[in-house]
């Protein structure tokens, strides 16, 4: 087959010769929308020269360089986030983004403010899921004055300067935790928590939630003081082994925050109980192979891909608004997982 010419590409986007060569050499001169239907042809039918129409399509387009900072990387459930909004963002038609996604494995306030001014010198707009600190608040003070716009990400987070939210309502995601329990438990009993930190305002939201509902419609369950997993697996183990020994008659455990899969293979190694209820956090291989061997009982989870493109949107919005335009906040529903809908 023979190499497809610029008349080739001009029929098949259904325009002039002169408008391809415009588009080639004076990319400036075209409307978007014209350089779109010239591009998408060339991609069709396999034109030599499609890197060049790339570069005048992309060198038209505002360039906005974002950044997010995630917990650990090894952690699935912040894997799966950074990829989805990379894929967002690389999907994106019309605007050009440059998206650093960086993890943070030392989770100490120093290193998360060292990291969180670091990251904010190479970006416009910076996404993260961090703890509530001084130091945390001083960093993103530090970079807020460059004119940096911040975003917090699942739980949110305060400093002297405005910061945008994007994430669910977190007192309505223990709410629901306690509504399963209270309809799933056949007899009122103990309740174990676990929660990856103190510092994690979402967790404490979530565990605020929770205990709202049982004061106001099941005062018969005992809810136990939340330990701290510290988002390790194998402190969760630990944390799960320990309270199934010295409280035998527990009838249920919620994993609001890290090291769910320590705390399922915990459940595992213990006599499985048809009166134990386990609730976990979001929906991943290793938590739906949980609820389909009926491990855990309920799941609440984000849903990823509006969660991804909720995060992106409102960076844009922040940076493009400026200080001005003040902090967004954005909420959106959950999802629910039982071993009969995975």
């Amino acid at each position: 087959m023979k190499r497809p010419t610029i008349p080739d590409l001009a029929e098949a986007a259904g325009v002039s010769v002169s408008t391809v060569n415009r588009v080639l050499n004076e990319p400036g001169q075209v409307r978007k929308p014209t350089k779109d239907r010239v591009l998408h042809a060339a991609e069709a039918i396999g034109f030599y020269g499609l890197g060049t129409i790339t570069h005048a399509v992309k060198s038209s387009q505002t360039t906005h360089r974002l950044g997010v900072l995630l917990q650990r990387g090894a952690r699935t459930f912040y894997k799966n986030i950074g990829d989805a909004i990379s894929r967002f963002a690389a999907e994106q038609d019309g605007v050009n983004i440059e998206m650093t996604v960086e993890f943070l494995e030392d989770l100490t306030p120093e290193k998360v403010a060292s990291h969180i001014v670091s990251l904010g010198e190479r970006v416009e707009a910076l996404a993260l899921v961090a703890p509530q600190h001084p130091l945390v608040a001083d960093a993103i003070d530090t970079i807020l004055d460059r004119g940096v716009p911040v975003v917090s990400l699942i739980g949110p987070l305060t400093a002297q300067g405005n910061i945008s939210f994007v994430g669910l309502d977190n007192w309505k995601v223990g709410r629901t935790a306690a509504w399963a329990f209270d309809k799933m438990v056949r007899e009122p009993g103990k309740i174990g928590i676990l929660v990856g930190s103190h510092r994690l305002r979402n967790q404490e939201m979530n565990e605020s939630g929770f205990r709202s509902y049982f004061r106001e419609h099941n005062s018969g369950f005992t809810i136990m003081e939340p330990m701290t997993t510290y988002e390790s697996a194998a402190v969760a183990r630990e944390h799960v082994e320990q309270m199934l020994t010295e409280h035998p008659d527990m009838c249920g455990l919620y994993i609001s925050g890290g090291g769910i899969t320590g705390a399922i293979a915990a459940l595992r190694n213990t006599p499985k109980r048809s009166d134990f209820v386990a609730v976990g956090y979001e929906l991943f291989d290793d938590t739906r192979s949980a609820l389909i061997d009926g491990t855990l009982s309920f799941i609440i989870s984000h849903p990823m891909e509006r969660f991804a493109r909720e995060t992106v949107t409102t960076m844009l919005k922040a940076k493009t608004g400026g200080r001005e335009a003040g902090a967004h906040r954005v909420t959106f529903g959950f999802d629910i997982y039982t071993p009969e809908s995975v």
